[in-house]
């Protein structure tokens, strides 16, 4: 009877503890997106920004100093960026600034 009672024990535990984990996960990514939004905006002449060629707007990069860029290229369409809004978001490039949704640098990959 009493290896039956700390069975019940571990299994609600384990139970409780899932749970937990589940909803700090959950929470946690509705964090970092509300986070995203209020980040400060990543500018054309920040040292990262200017190294990696990002251009606020992606039809204003310099096909010379860019030859890899296409114009149909943006963050919006970039595997780095993660946005709910239409026009800027967070990139895991640029750690701590917001990115313009149509703009553009050299790091830049296909969505999956």
């Amino acid at each position: 009877m009493k290896q039956d009672m700390s069975n019940l024990n571990r299994r609600n535990f384990l139970k409780k503890s899932l749970l937990g984990l589940t909803t700090v996960a959950a929470t946690s990514t509705i964090s970092i997106q509300a986070f995203a939004d209020e980040l400060p905006e990543l500018t054309e002449t920040d040292p990262m920004a200017i190294g990696l060629g990002y251009k606020k707007d992606t039809a204003t990069v310099d096909a010379a100093k860019q030859p890899k860029h296409k114009p149909e290229q943006n963050c919006a369409n970039c595997a780095l960026y993660t946005s709910k809004s239409d026009t800027a978001g967070a990139c895991a490039i640029f750690a701590g600034k917001q990115v313009s949704a149509i703009g553009w640098c050299s790091v830049w990959a296909p969505k999956a």
